[in-house]
Formats: C-alpha cells, structure tokens, sequence
C-alpha cells in the first residue's frame, strides 16, 4: 500500500474535525486494497457547516469586499493547487485510480476554473434602466448566501474547483460534500482557503453517505442554492428537496452522448477523439463518447481503426503510469465495474458484438478492457443507458436524417458531436443535436470558458463560462423616485 495517512477529518468552521456517522473505509482501486479512512458526516455536522457558512454569508465578510480583492484570493486558490500538484496528483491516483499523468490534467484543470472566475469577479455588473427624468433605476447581482456542492466521485478536484471557484468569486459561502468514494483531495480546498485569507466558515468539506449527509444539505432551510452532479434519481431526490424550500439547483445528470461520423470524416483523426473521448478516465466521464454512430460506407474501417486503438491501450494501477501515453486506469471500484460488465454481457446477449475487450481483467482491481461494442441498435439498453465505463457502443446510418435521430434518441442530451468536412453538414447537425454543448471535428473542443450543462434528463443550468455566474448570483432592481 502507497503510504497516505490512516485518517483523514472533516473541516467545518475553519476547524479538523471527525464526523458523527462514525468513518468509512477508502480503497485503492487499482489494488482493490484499503486505502485509508474518512470521516463520515451526519445530518448534525452539516447543520454546524451550514451555520457556520450562514455565519460568514451574512456578515459580510465575502459580499462586502470588492470584487477585485474577492478575485484575488480565487485566483490564489488554484495557485496553491498548483504548487502542490504532486502530492495531490499522487492522492488522486490512489484513490480515484486515474493514471497519475491524467491526475495532473485534472489539477491543471481546476487551477484553470480558480483563474478564469478570480478574474470574473469584478466583471458582475448590474445596469441602468431609463424610466424618465423623475427616476433613476439600477439592478444589481447579489450573492444567493449558502451554496450546497454535492461533488461527483469521478473528477473530485476539477468538479469541486468548478463550483466553488464561481462560488466565492461572486461573493457566495460554502458547504460541499465530497463523494464516499473519492473524498481525500477535497482536503486541499481547506488547506487553499486557509492559506488565502478566507474567513473561518467560508468554505466547509464534509464526507458523508448521500441518504444521510446529502439529503440533510440538500433539505437545509439555510441552504440558498445548490449545486450537483451525478445520476438521475439523486438528482431528482435533490431537486425535490430543493423545490420544498424553494431552492434554485444546479444539476448536471449525465449522458449517453454520440457522436456522428459522416462519410468524408478523417478516420485518422478521428482515433485519437475515441481515445480522449471514451478511454479518458476509464469512460467514467459525464459527456464521454459512449456512442459513435457511423455511415454504414465507413463502418468498417472506422471499427477496425477504433479497435486497434482500444487494444493498444496499455491497462494497470494509475499510480505507475505517470507519463502521458496510451494508457487507462481502473474504474473507481469494483461495483462500478460489475455494473458495467453486466451491461456490456446483456448487450452482447441482445446481439451486440464486442470488437475489443467486454471482460473484466484477471488482475487485482477494479478493471474492464476497454471495449468496443458493433451490431449495436438503437433500442438496445447499451444504446439507451449510461454505461459509465471504458465502452463504446457503434451504430450505422445511411443518412444525415437517420443519423440526428438516433442521436437524439435517448433521454439525455448534455453533449454531441459531428465529424465531416463539409461546413453546412456540420452546421445543420450542431443546430439539430438536442444537446447542450455540440463539438464539430474535435471531442472536447471548448473549454472552462464555455458553457457547459444539459437537456432532458441531463439537468439544467449551465456551468463553466461566464453562463456559470448567473446560478450564483440573484438580480436586484432599485428604483429610486427623485424630487423635483
């Protein structure tokens, strides 16, 4: 076992603490072995987190500055993540199972969100609204107060960074919960706040179980807003709660994203968005390229290109591969994974046909081959439901029309993409994709500046970009009667 301390604490009100559910254990997925053990939060912790944000919110301590020293202390945030990438990125590696050179990436990433939205902050203006000469009116953005984060086990440092960068930057308190199965580098926003000057009680970190911590954060009467990421019916459990207080959410909820590859698509090019697009990250990733749906005239060099991509990829504990290259980590735990390889099993039952991988591997830890799925259809469950996992399912069309129908055939619509060379193809699919975002000839193009959420059942409200504000801010109008 890599050497991580035994305990790790929670951290409400400036102040280490242990949790009153008692501790959980965390496991290395790339051994399947014990890692460490986390404070487990229950319902009374996350009273005194919200309180203590509660506290700070309303004295003014954050909504009071100017917005350029608020700005600052952001942008200083991520500096510190930076400065130690090391050892965050090992921790990462170790309880996630990413490979440590994709753990570095999402460290870089998070430092990124702490930059763009410290430089934000004093760019939240309000307006002047002409009502004749005997009035003058203005609006301006006010903080909502306390923002409750419920953060994904996938990418537990980008995702958090993500929120809590917009967060405080508009002058917001906060309280996150960290997943049960990724929750040790959230420490380091405790440590970053610290070292930055926010007041005591600005930014709470607790670890706790969702039916207990989660619903007790989301049900708080002094939570003023919300923020999560993750499946469906939690989501849905947290807007209900959420609706009963009349709380504004935030819910990013998945996807079963695809992306259209037409004809005179560069198939070359096209290997190395498969290998971002679905093998990042083991698949474990909101808007990954879980389906590929592909002309029938290019079907088959498309599968034998894509395959050789997926069986080249060198697969083992994240912690030895610290070198950007054709390499994949294990899933987060062996749960997940058995999840996955049950659905790849019944699509296969269904008639798909695995061109690559589709087994779990005889090595310790929580790891599945990346996979290839052909003779996939629409009306398959593998066609329909997120897998969450290094598996890609491809589908034939013959025509632009057929093809934006199967895209848009799920109930999920967070991201697209289309892959041609002709510019209006490309234009008319981005229109017609039901999608939030919709990359033309590069997975993942875009970045923190863009904004970033879902339709249908992949949520609503945006995050990154300059849209992501707006979820943290509610607008005030004054107008003012002026004498004679």
């Amino acid at each position: 076992m890599q050497d991580v301390k035994p305990y790790w604490q929670n951290y409400v009100d400036g102040t280490w603490v242990d949790g009153g559910a008692g501790r959980i254990d965390v496991f290395n997925p790339g051994t399947g072995e014990k890692l460490t053990e986390q404070a487990l939060a229950d319902a009374a912790d996350v009273d005194r987190a919200v309180m203590a944000a509660r506290r700070v919110h309303l004295s003014g301590a954050l909504s009071d500055l100017r917005p350029v020293e608020r700005g600052r202390m952001v942008q200083a945030m991520g500096c510190y993540l930076l400065d130690n990438i090391d050892e965050i990125a090992r921790v990462l590696t170790l309880e996630q199972g990413k490979p440590l050179w994709e753990a570095r990436v999402e460290i870089e990433g998070a430092a990124r969100y702490f930059e763009y939205y410290g430089n934000q902050a004093e760019t939240v203006e309000g307006r002047s609204i002409p009502l004749g000469a005997n009035y003058f009116d203005f609006t301006t953005y006010e903080p909502f107060g306390v923002s409750a984060q419920i953060i994904p086990w996938n990418y537990p440092v980008e995702m958090t960074a993500r929120s809590l960068s917009a967060a405080l930057a508009t002058g917001n308190t906060v309280v996150i919960k960290t997943p049960e199965l990724t929750p040790l580098t959230n420490a380091w926003f405790a440590h970053a706040a610290e070292a930055v000057g926010l007041p005591k009680g600005a930014v709470n970190i607790l670890c706790g179980l969702g039916h207990e911590a989660g619903a007790a954060l989301s049900a708080h009467p002094h939570v003023n807003q919300i923020v999560f990421t993750g499946s469906v019916p939690t989501g849905i459990a947290i807007a209900s709660a959420a609706a009963r207080n009349v709380v504004p959410c935030v819910l990013e909820l998945g996807g079963k994203s695809a992306a259209i590859v037409h004809d005179d698509a560069d198939l070359e090019a096209f290997e190395n968005d498969v290998r971002w697009g679905i093998f990042f990250n083991a698949g474990q990733v909101c808007s990954a390229m879980s389906r590929v749906i592909v002309h029938e005239s290019r079907h088959d060099e498309l599968i034998e290109r894509i395959s050789n991509v997926a069986s080249n990829l060198s697969v083992g504990p994240g912690i030895e591969r610290g070198e950007f290259g054709p390499n994949m980590g294990p899933m987060v735990s062996e749960a997940q994974r058995d999840r996955a390889a049950g659905m790849v099993s019944g699509a296969i039952a269904a008639g798909a046909t695995a061109a690559t991988g589709g087994r779990k591997m005889n090595i310790p830890g929580a790891f599945l081959e990346p996979t290839i799925l052909t003779n996939v259809t629409p009306d398959m469950n593998i066609a329909n439901e997120e897998a969450f996992a290094p598996v890609l399912s491809v589908l034939k069309f013959r025509d632009d029309a057929q093809a934006i129908k199967i895209a848009n055939g799920t109930p999920y619509g967070l991201v697209g993409g289309v892959f041609t060379r002709d510019i209006d193809r490309a234009t008319q699919a981005a229109r017609q994709i039901r999608a939030g975002q919709v990359f033309v000839n590069e997975w993942y193009a875009g970045g923190v500046e863009t904004p970033f959420g879902g339709y249908g059942k992949s949520g609503y409200g945006r995050e990154k970009g300059r849209e992501a504000l707006w979820n943290y801010v509610q607008t005030k109008n004054v107008a003012i009667r002026l004498r004679s």
